[in-house]
């Protein structure tokens, strides 16, 4: 049996991304992804001025 949606938490580089997937995909925090790939001491905030 298959499950319908599982939650899994990823570790890239010693830090943490929030993962879930859904109808056969997976969706990952922005923020979280945000915070690996730039190391911004706030994510949320870039997050902000980037989309703003």
């Amino acid at each position: 049996m298959r499950e319908k949606s599982t939650d899994k938490l990823v570790v890239f580089e010693d830090k943490h991304i929030r993962r879930v997937f859904h109808k056969e995909e997976w969706y990952f925090s922005i923020i979280d992804v945000i915070d690996v790939l730039t190391e911004s001491s706030n994510p949320r905030r870039y997050w902000s001025d980037l989309k703003g």
